[in-house]
């Protein structure tokens, strides 16, 4: 009537397979998160580096605190000076900007 610990073991005790098969679903779970949360996080992160690199006096930005504005000067520490209004400028983190709204273009070269 009642089933004793004896009968609910496993009859042999012989290896129920290899280390590598065991390791098999662990390897596809880091694949997978590699490839969908790892992978396009770091192309995300290098195409903000690289945006952010080309800022240029006359860009006109969004901060990721919602600001609109022009970038009036490129400063060599991380920062840049945006101007939200006419005479009103604020120090921002080259960082802090989330989006580039219109570039300018670069002066071209007289070709004369």
């Amino acid at each position: 009537m009642f089933v004793t610990p004896a009968y609910a073991q496993a009859v042999g005790g012989g290896a129920t397979g290899s280390a590598l098969t065991q390791f098999i679903p662990l390897i596809l779970i880091f694949a997978i998160m590699y490839f969908l949360l790892i992978r396009p996080q770091q192309k995300k992160v290098k195409e903000h580096r690289k945006m952010v690199e080309a800022l240029r006096r006359g860009d006109q930005v969004v901060t990721q605190g919602g600001i609109i504005g022009k970038v009036a000067h490129v400063r060599e520490d991380g920062e840049l000076e945006v101007e939200i209004a006419t005479g009103v400028k604020v120090r921002v983190v080259k960082g802090t900007i989330a989006q580039v709204l219109s570039k300018t273009e670069p002066a071209a070269a007289n070709s004369n």
